[in-house]
């Protein structure tokens, strides 16, 4: 097949790398033209993808897999296009701003030749298909969906630094809009994906058709923003074990030796392009889901709970110099998007904090870029906040932070017995 990929980010070249190591002739559509000449040079253009680099040395050289920026060399003629650009949120009103999949969308549709398969990958409000991508394709295009081209949902359901082995493990689901439309996306998802077996699920691992593009796009939005409220509920548990005398981990760990049990980790912050979003793109379908927005506030507001614990604690964080520790959102990730290091240095700064940020992933130049002010381990703190769980801050020590006064742990990710002697609030904790 000849497939065309929109939008090469860190989940979109992946994508076209994997349907092109399935023998297929891909060419992948970015507006980036930095990215695009890095990728046709062989080269990843971001770090932290397992295998990513190995697999565009073979298959650039090979003539398999190619990048554009022009719509009208990557569109026509396709046998399938995927797209993969980006759907953001409104931070003050929670809703959906599609600003970059509108621009793609009508790029594809004015280039959009008879027969192709269009296949949406990017998390979307549930009818996001059906109601807005369809007219305006057809509008674009001049073609009729279901006649001369073909609409499917296909949820990406991976982790960056680790697609390939995800693409391996989840069933692909997929929804059309016509059995027409069905039968393409099966046979397409099937030609450009292998499958691990799994005894775990109820039918064998592969495509699954889940009937209409509104279940393929709920079945998205449900299974991220359970994580949401799973996480809200361990936070919404910590802190009344914390204020109560209570191990919260002991707890949660007594729980979840039942099977009917699977109570997630409290935590200082929820970050990534996913988890902290997603859940607000299905409260703009469904704005009564009371119990998503609760679980989505409570987890916002850790930062500041926990910072102000920190306050209670210390009488005062005015003029104290306060490390946060960690700016990426997960421990091993080079990736900030929503991470909690940007409300926790707003919560410590507002209380007169000088606040400074460590990342043994980020170079001092990286994270000025950010608004941080970095600080290296070895120089004087009065308060440490441990907002990443990155490995290395598993065997740091008080002697690492000349005169701290306080750790505030939000991932109970620091040993206890190198902190003895110091004052140390661990999430979720007495």
């Amino acid at each position: 097949m000849r497939i065309a990929v929109v939008a090469l980010g860190k989940i979109g070249l992946p994508l076209a790398v994997q349907f092109a190591s399935s023998g297929h002739d891909v060419i992948g559509v970015d507006v980036n033209q930095k990215a695009v000449d890095t990728i046709n040079a062989g080269l990843e253009p971001f770090p932290g993808e397992a295998h990513l680099q190995e697999k565009l040395a073979e298959l650039i050289p090979s003539g398999r897999l190619r990048a554009t920026t022009d719509y009208a060399e990557a569109i026509p003629g396709a046998d399938a296009v995927v797209l993969v650009a980006p759907v953001f949120v409104n931070d003050e009103t929670w809703e959906p701003d599609f600003k970059y999949m509108d621009a793609a969308t009508a790029s594809l549709a004015e280039h959009l030749t008879a027969g192709t398969l269009v296949s949406y990958e990017t998390t979307l409000p549930v009818g996001t298909t059906r109601n807005r991508w369809k007219p305006m394709i057809e509008a674009g295009s001049g073609l009729t969906e279901g006649v001369d081209f073909h609409l499917a949902y296909s949820p990406e359901r991976v982790l960056t630094g680790r697609v390939f082995e995800d693409l391996r493990k989840y069933p692909k689901l997929i929804g059309a809009l016509s059995p027409e439309g069905t039968r393409r996306a099966r046979e397409f998802y099937e030609a450009v994906l292998q499958f691990d077996e799994r005894s775990d699920l109820p039918r064998p691992n592969g495509v699954w058709d889940l009937g209409t593009t509104e279940a393929s796009e709920m079945a998205k939005l449900a299974e991220t923003t359970y994580r949401d409220v799973n996480i809200g509920l361990a936070n919404q548990f910590g802190l009344f074990a914390a204020a109560n005398g209570i191990d919260v981990y002991k707890v949660i760990e007594a729980c979840n030796s039942q099977p009917y049990s699977h109570i997630h980790r409290p935590g200082i912050a929820v970050g990534g392009h996913c988890i902290p979003v997603y859940p607000r793109l299905y409260l703009s379908t469904d704005p009564d889901a009371d119990i998503v927005r609760t679980a989505r506030q409570l987890n916002a507001s850790m930062p500041e709970r926990l910072v102000a614990q920190a306050e209670t604690l210390l009488g005062s964080l005015s003029g104290m110099t306060a490390v946060v520790l960690g700016a990426a959102y997960r421990g091993g990730v080079k990736e900030t998007a929503f991470s909690g290091v940007f409300p926790t240095v707003q919560a410590l700064r507002q209380r007169g904090a000088d606040v400074r940020v460590h990342d043994p992933l980020y170079t001092d130049d990286e994270l000025r870029a950010l608004g941080l002010e970095p600080f290296a381990i070895g120089e004087a703190a009065d308060v440490a906040v441990l907002q990443t769980d990155h490995a290395d801050y598993r065997t740091l020590s008080p002697a690492q932070i000349p005169g701290v006064k306080l750790l505030l742990d939000g991932r109970a990710a620091s040993d206890a017995a190198l902190w003895a002697g110091t004052p140390r609030i661990v999430v979720g904790s007495a």
